[in-house]
């Protein structure tokens, strides 16, 4: 089986590879009746797009979205709505010979499949989250009542924005990179959204970040400093996590992901210092796509 595809009601599939002529997303199961257009889903694309200073990759893709159907007149018609963007910077001989890379999913992709894309990657290169992001940019209109925003909170263990730019210079001149801790916040989202047991709103939240190229960890609400935290410290903190029980409580919900430093260091290519920068818009998109789908699975059970 292959596994392309994300979310229940409101579904997702990406498509494409870091070097082919393009790459796109059909999202399925969005609501009719929608105001939608290119210049909405270009907003958040922006974010995310290469090329736009020396923090990040230099490769020059526009990432212009062509929306292709699911629409008339300006609106969402209930139907599949598919979205494409041209790959046109793609420098394939930057690859050419080059062994399985560590820490990439060259080999792995080799052992899986026993043949493998070995320009930029191909499916598995982060290329393909920008098509995460133009989906998320249609869950956003599924969920206006929510507010979500993500931020780089730490950038190689350091808090401190002043000294980024000092420590991702002496990084590129070393030929090195650097990991980075990037926090999300939802406003806005309903008490009662999400499911207990197997479909846990906290849950939902994790397995989709996780599934973010270069994210090597998750935390929800307090995380990791609940395993070192006394009952009482720990009760004030839950009290300010926005689930229980996997549920949403009405509060923000708050969560941190750990990007792991660009894999590709010491070797040709284009490639981000610190991949985590450009990741703040695609852990965005996915808090979206699940909080659009919790929206409408709860809308289903319990009719609102």
């Amino acid at each position: 089986m292959s596994w392309n595809s994300f979310g229940r009601l409101f579904r997702f599939t990406t498509w494409g590879e870091s070097h082919g002529p393009a790459i796109g997303v059909v999202v399925d199961g969005c609501p009719p009746g929608l105001n939608l257009d290119d210049a909405h889903v270009q907003r958040f694309l922006d974010a995310r797009r290469p090329g736009t200073g020396r923090n990040v990759s230099p490769r020059q893709e526009p990432d212009r979205v062509r929306i292709l159907s699911g629409l008339y007149e300006g609106r969402t018609t209930g139907t599949p709505i598919a979205m494409m963007i041209e790959n046109v910077d793609q420098r394939s001989k930057d690859y050419a010979g080059l062994p399985p890379r560590v820490g990439h999913a060259d080999a792995a992709y080799d052992f899986k499949y026993g043949f493998r894309d070995p320009r930029g990657g191909g499916r598995a290169s982060a290329r393909e989250t920008a098509m995460r992001v133009a989906a998320g940019a249609v869950a956003r209109l599924v969920i206006p009542e929510v507010t979500v925003t993500a931020r780089v909170a730490e950038i190689g263990g350091e808090p401190d924005p002043d000294r980024w730019e000092a420590m991702l210079d002496a990084a590129r001149a070393d030929q090195d990179s650097l990991g980075a801790v990037i926090e999300c916040v939802a406003r806005g989202v309903p008490a009662g959204w999400g499911a207990p047991i197997y479909a846990k709103l906290d849950a939902e939240l994790a397995a989709a970040v996780m599934g973010i190229n270069a994210v090597k960890g998750v935390e929800i609400g307090e995380g990791f400093a609940a395993g070192r935290a006394s009952g009482r410290a720990s009760q004030a903190a839950m009290a300010e996590s926005g689930i229980d029980g996997g549920i949403a409580t009405g509060q923000p919900i708050r969560l941190r992901a750990a990007f792991k430093p660009t894999s590709s260091i010491g070797i040709g290519g284009r490639h981000d210092p610190c991949v985590g920068i450009r990741g703040a818009s695609v852990v965005e998109a996915m808090v979206a796509l699940v909080l659009a789908d919790q929206k409408l699975l709860n809308r289903g059970q319990c009719g609102s």
